[in-house]
């Protein structure tokens, strides 16, 4: 067994610490620039004039975060190597009007976000999370990190039928409870600023979620599986951290990138967005400020290469007949690379010479994903971004069971398995 393939559970506990910290996106990206910061990056912001200097920068926008290094020696026209991932997962999001209610009981009014999982949901313990924004125009993070909500299921003396097929009204049935009473106005934020540690009268824009309280935990009679929520898609955010602080410092022929973009999980259309302009803004700046031109951002991307990282499907033991049946990756077994010939994923023969040659420095394992042909194929932001930029784009994930639940799991082993993979492609 090679040195990479060996159980990493020091990587695995920081994952796990990650994940409980990060209940929102904008958490998440808050935590990476922690982690960013020790690392020796520096805060940039859009509005500002940017400079040549070597080094390791971020910039952040709402939900999501772009971090690069520039090495010393880069020319304008050195290509990059980016890692792509989001920091969005599905859940129930607040509503503008958050306060309802009824037959004696208070409720918060919540709108489905992403392709949710919807019985995952039920009869479990709900915080609230999330940023409120103030009249000056600043942001604050809010984190009910405690049982404060929950979505109670039928009894089944009261629909004997459950069992035979459990049908959810989105709009009637997904309505959490978080007390008795008469439902006011303007109870939830009252509540959220005295959290967040400010008047409730300067709150005029909120982003709220909620969240399983449940800690991420390891599963199994050896502890070989990881369960928790929002391995889709911060399990990708902190490997590609990871990946991209172990890359600095290097003699790098390439400009190493984090980009981990918000609203995945419904279209990417959205300024944070793989569909927005922000990635393709930061590289065209980049080359720009070291004295480049249009002909060397031509250059620059034309050699650039993204290793677009997401969950994947491990193989149900349950549904075995929902897989491809000679594809059936597992958890433990290193990173999936997905294909679709269709385009759902961006990935062609030269971009599995590119991971197979990085998975080979770093004596990781890595497994094939396709769907089958009767099902379906989802997507992630690969051919968004191959589409978008004209950059060759590969898509890789994990493999995981019960993808879009509150609640995921996959492989205690494969995050450090997936860091290594990505820190060699950084390294090139």
């Amino acid at each position: 067994m090679s040195p990479a393939h060996r159980f990493d559970r020091g990587h695995t506990d920081d994952l796990m610490t990650f994940l409980a910290a990060s209940p929102s996106p904008y958490h998440a990206v808050a935590n990476t620039a922690a982690r960013l910061e020790k690392a020796g990056f520096r805060r940039i912001a859009e509005t500002d004039a940017w400079d040549a200097s070597a080094g390791g920068k971020y910039l952040t926008r709402g939900g999501a975060i772009i971090a690069w290094y520039v090495p010393e020696g880069a020319t304008a026209a050195t290509p990059f190597r980016i890692i792509g991932a989001h920091t969005d997962s599905p859940n129930l999001r607040v509503k503008p009007l958050p306060d309802t209610g009824a037959h004696g009981w208070r409720q918060v009014a919540v709108e489905l976000y992403g392709g949710t999982l919807l019985n995952t949901w039920l009869d479990r313990d709900l915080g609230l999370s999330g940023r409120v924004t103030l009249r000056d125009g600043s942001d604050h993070l809010v984190n009910a990190d405690r049982p404060l909500l929950r979505v109670p299921q039928l009894a089944i003396h009261l629909d004997r039928g459950v069992n035979e097929g459990l049908k959810l009204d989105k709009q009637r049935h997904m309505t959490p409870i978080w007390g008795l009473g008469t439902p006011r106005e303007g109870d939830l934020i009252r509540f959220v600023a005295e959290e967040a540690g400010v008047a409730a009268d300067d709150i005029t824009g909120w982003d709220l979620m909620v969240h399983s309280v449940e800690a991420p935990a390891y599963l199994g009679r050896d502890r070989e599986l990881l369960a928790a929520p929002r391995l889709d898609n911060l399990l990708s955010v902190h490997a590609g951290t990871a990946a991209l602080t172990a890359a600095v410092g290097g003699e790098l022929s390439y400009i190493p990138v984090l980009a981990a973009f918000d609203h995945e999980e419904n279209g990417s259309q959205s300024d944070t967005g793989a569909e927005g302009p922000l990635l393709g803004n930061v590289l065209e700046r980049s080359v720009f400020t070291r004295g480049g031109t249009y002909e060397d951002k031509a250059r620059a991307l034309a050699g650039t290469i993204c290793l677009s990282s997401d969950m994947g499907h491990a193989v149900h033991p349950n549904y075995a007949e929902h897989h491809e049946p000679g594809h059936h990756p597992l958890p433990n077994g290193g990173p999936i690379l997905k294909v679709n010939v269709n385009q759902r994923y961006a990935t062609d023969g030269s971009g599995r010479a590119v991971f197979a040659a990085a998975c080979e420095r770093a004596g990781v394992p890595w497994q094939h994903f396709v769907s089958h042909n009767a099902m379906p194929c989802g997507t992630t932001i690969g051919p968004i971004t191959a589409a978008r930029h004209g950059i060759a784009t590969i898509d890789i994930g994990l493999a995981c069971l019960s993808m879009h639940s509150a609640r995921e799991l996959c492989g205690a082993d494969d995050p450090f398995l997936l860091a290594a993979a990505l820190t060699a492609f950084l390294e090139g």
